[in-house]
């Protein structure tokens, strides 16, 4: 307790807001929520950020949060508690190598998840959140629009069965996701029947298959707030639980299978870069103003285009990028995708 006070007073002092993601640890989600900061799914990261009266945003995420934070936010201090916490996604995806796969194909439309770098979405047309990226796929593709996607190849798959779209998928996937093991979840699933499996869309296709519920972290809360159902079975970053349990305290929620165990799995569900972020990480870089991320002029404002379509294209439709709550109307909107 005395370290997260003296984080409070640092982050008044610096007037810094902490802005964290479902995925962190709980002592970190805590603290952002009791220091009047926000945890998020990325893109609520960026936006709460961009519209803080703060003049420092503490991201506590991976680097690409931080990135985007600071496209939307050209002129406020952004830290990150590690440079070195990355995604695989972006990682999967450098720039030079996506920019030559696009070129490829110049009579294609670009469409990249959020969860990619600062220069991958510079090279987009569109940028896009799950929550609004089978909306803006099935636009395109009723425009005739043929579409390059990257990087994740499971959510790519997902968009274009569920839209008929002319899709071409860059190979990337999520170490977290990618994970989950269908035929432990059949076995999951008979250890547990009157659960209900909720299932980030990053997920292979077979996982996927077997889901009640299709989100992302903020869809996959609201749908278990709002099911009468009380016990769950995962399939996303084992994070979430902090807020599944904070907000449902009386139902049950349970991991889904991973490729492996303990010292045999990649990830056990756990992304690694989002460990790296840690309270005395915050306190250093509070401390020391170190860690902040930047972009070049150049690449934010191309970037920024692509973020721009996406939100204009969500106000002249009416779409809302972040659920309502209202399930009924989420489900019939998202198509049971949300952000990311």
């Amino acid at each position: 307790m005395e370290q997260q006070a003296k984080i409070k007073q640092l982050l008044e002092q610096h007037n810094a807001t902490l802005i964290a993601h479902y995925y962190t640890d709980p002592d970190i989600q805590a603290l952002a929520e009791a220091t009047g900061g926000c945890v998020a799914d990325s893109l609520e990261m960026a936006r709460f950020g961009r519209d803080s009266a703060a003049e420092t945003l503490i991201v506590a995420g991976v680097k690409f949060m931080g990135e985007t934070a600071k496209i939307l936010s050209p002129n406020k201090k952004i830290l990150v508690a590690d440079l070195e916490a990355t995604c695989s996604l972006d990682v999967g995806c450098p720039a030079d190598e996506f920019s030559k796969f696009c070129d490829q194909y110049p009579d294609r439309i670009v469409v990249v998840y959020a969860n990619t770098s600062a220069e991958v979405k510079a090279r987009a047309d569109w940028v896009v959140t799950s929550a609004i990226a089978l909306d803006i796929v099935r636009a395109l593709h009723d425009e005739g629009k043929k579409i390059i996607w990257g990087p994740d190849r499971h959510l790519g798959s997902y968009i274009a069965e569920q839209t008929g779209a002319d899709m071409i998928l860059w190979q990337g996937q999520c170490i977290v996701h990618d994970e989950f093991k269908a035929d432990s979840l059949r076995l999951c699933r008979e250890q547990h029947p009157n659960a209900l499996v909720l299932v980030h869309p990053e997920s292979p296709a077979q996982v996927v298959a077997q889901a009640d519920f299709v989100g992302s972290t903020s869809q996959i809360i609201k749908f278990a707030q709002s099911s009468v159902a009380d016990e769950f079975i995962v399939a996303t970053d084992r994070g979430i639980f902090y807020k599944m349990q904070q907000l449902m305290p009386d139902k049950t929620f349970i991991i889904a299978p991973t490729a492996g165990e303990s010292a045999t799995c990649k990830s056990c569900a756990m992304c690694p870069w989002m460990a790296m972020n840690t309270l005395d990480k915050i306190q250093n870089i509070l401390e020391n103003h170190s860690n902040e991320i930047t972009v070049p002029e150049e690449i934010r404002t191309q970037a920024e285009v692509g973020i721009n379509r996406m939100l204009d294209f969500s106000t002249t439709r009416s779409i809302n990028v972040k659920a309502s709550g209202d399930l009924s109307q989420d489900q019939a909107l998202f198509k049971q995708i949300g952000p990311a």
